[in-house]
């Protein structure tokens, strides 16, 4: 259902976007154009982050052993990279590493970032590759043994990213730190 929900946002979002008078966009720039906005968010929280926080994580109460704001980062790419790779129907150029938090070399917020960045123009190049004509083909799952509709896939980049985008918000919040996005222009 909220796979649902979420295409239906999406093609309203594209009719307001996109008036009667606009020329048509394609279905990958509507959804690339999705993908951004998380792009824009999670990588202006990721840089807003201070370096010295990227370890913080809540430990009291139901928060022992949750990731670190590093590896909430890290995870989001890791992620962005399984899931843009399977629905490019590529090998996967990075490496899903330990609870698909990335690479265990990734030390550091400009490391995270760099991460992050280089992940989300992967994600960018997959979602501008659906198309009306390839949006239901059957790829294979990077989560299992079967196979999902690419755009399940590609809009996966975005409900998965905002769902940890906001968890990254809290810590940044317990910090004393204003997301970006909540920032008066």
């Amino acid at each position: 259902m909220t796979r649902f929900l979420l295409l239906m946002t999406l093609a309203a979002s594209a009719a307001m976007v996109f008036g009667a008078d606009a020329p048509q966009a394609g279905m990958g720039q509507v959804l690339d154009r999705q993908l951004r906005s998380a792009d824009h968010e999670i990588v202006g929280l990721a840089e807003a982050m201070p370096a010295e926080k990227y370890n913080f994580r809540p430990i009291d109460g139901e928060f022992r052993n949750v990731r670190t704001f590093s590896l909430q980062m890290t995870h989001i790419a890791a992620v962005l990279f399984e899931v843009s790779a399977a629905a490019l129907g590529e090998k996967n150029p990075s490496d899903t590493g330990k609870d698909e938090n990335g690479p265990a070399s990734i030390d550091g917020k400009a490391a995270a970032v760099k991460y992050l960045k280089d992940a989300f123009a992967y994600a960018h190049k997959a979602a501008l590759a659906v198309t009306s004509a390839n949006a239901m083909d059957m790829v294979q799952s990077p989560f299992g043994s079967g196979k999902t509709p690419r755009i399940d896939l590609v809009t996966t980049l975005m409900w998965h990213s905002f769902d940890h985008y906001g968890q990254a918000v809290v810590y940044a919040r317990m910090n004393g730190i204003v997301p970006p996005a909540s920032r008066g222009q």
